[in-house]
């Protein structure tokens, strides 16, 4: 018994209960539906792993949204509501494409530019996030909504600009190719390239069907470098404290207004490297006009929820969301059921992930019944 209310308790076995009953709510909205949940979810998984371009889509599709996920992972652990995410994404891409068209330089030094052209706009946004919350006591949730709505059309503004619009399209000019971090982008059409892909079909279909970027290793590589800097340093042990206590924080003598702003300042950079990593490595390396948010930085804020704050856990959550949103076309396409059921369960697992104290609290019931029948 003790054993199993261990198990219980493990923030990650709340984790898998919540995934359990999304997929399990799906089932129900299928059958009532008039759809074969088994076919549904057949036509899912098959959308993910059937084909070595899928699996490559789906780890595209999930790098911003680790990325994101990060970024409010980090201000929840810090004591901050990250929910600008989506607008700092957006001014990293703005930053990056704006670098990328009016710098052609060496892809050696190209590349460094305009990516960190990007986490300097996102970490932009989130510092005026944090000074106003810091110095005027203004909360970052109300500043991150209205720079939300400000990032989104200063990048209908900047696509409309003559300098960066593109005649005859909705779109600004592509970035120049010395600035795409798709990995070995030129050797895949040259002709010895071709030659090589040519007896390896797994290899060939994920690098010239998919456009296979280095952003996923550097997701890796900042989900664990947040971790280090969160639980394995002075300045991480300090944040932590000022998310979990101000008022101990700062009797304890740390400077609360400047971890703050530290803080967004960190979070924003980590989005604005997603929208930096998203132009430089997936195409049409450019922007165009938006009549609404693509989601990237909002779904960053359901990432974290799953992964329970944690960085590593970002990694796992947002593969998992971005194999949802990719397969879960195929669940239209090959049964005819609408891909609104997806939605339905992400939205079912972040509301049980939401309530993931009850498992540790049905737990402690369970094992003082048990208790309670060895008396």
């Amino acid at each position: 018994m003790k054993i199993v209310v261990k198990i219980l308790k493990k923030p990650v076995t709340s984790t898998f209960i919540a995934i359990f009953c999304g997929f399990i709510v799906a089932s129900i909205v299928l059958g009532v539906a008039g759809y074969n949940p088994i076919d549904a979810f057949s036509a899912l998984f098959g959308g993910i792993f059937s084909k070595p371009k899928y699996i490559s889509n789906t780890i595209i599709k999930a790098t911003p949204i680790i990325l994101t996920g990060l970024s409010v992972a980090f201000a929840f652990k810090t004591g901050l509501f990250n929910i600008g995410a989506e607008g700092q994404y957006i001014v990293g891409t703005i930053a990056s494409t704006i670098v990328g068209i009016k710098l052609n330089l060496p892809a050696v030094l190209e590349i460094p530019l305009v990516i960190l052209a990007g986490v300097a706009a996102g970490a932009v946004f989130g510092g005026i996030v944090g000074i106003l919350k810091a110095k005027f006591g203004i909360h970052e949730v109300i500043t991150s909504i209205m720079l939300n709505w400000i990032a989104l059309y200063l990048s209908n503004f900047v696509v409309s600009t003559d300098v960066f619009h593109q005649p005859d399209s909705t779109s600004t000019y592509m970035i120049n190719e010395s600035g795409f971090t798709t990995i070995l982008g030129n050797w895949k059409t040259s002709d010895a390239g071709m030659e090589f892909l040519s007896h390896n079909k797994w290899l060939s279909e994920v690098l010239l069907k998919t456009d296979v970027n280095i952003g996923i290793i550097v997701a890796i590589i900042m989900a664990v470098v947040i971790s280090i800097l969160l639980y394995k340093s002075a300045k991480g042990y300090e944040l932590r404290a000022v998310g979990l206590n101000k008022d101990a924080a700062e009797f304890a003598g740390i400077n609360v207004n400047r971890n703050i702003v530290q803080s967004m300042v960190i979070a924003g950079a980590l989005s604005g490297l997603a929208g930096a990593l998203a132009i430089t490595g997936t195409a049409p390396h450019k922007l165009s006009t938006m009549a609404a948010f693509e989601n990237n930085g909002f779904n960053g804020l359901s990432v974290a929820l799953i992964a329970g704050s944690s960085p590593i856990g970002c990694i796992f959550g947002g593969l998992l969301y971005g194999g949802l949103l990719y397969g879960g076309q195929s669940v239209q396409s090959a049964i005819g059921a609408p891909s609104e059921i997806i939605n339905i369960m992400i939205g079912t697992i972040v509301f049980f992930v939401a309530l993931t104290k009850i498992v540790p609290a049905l737990a402690d019931r369970l094992l003082k019944r048990g208790e309670k029948n060895v008396k």
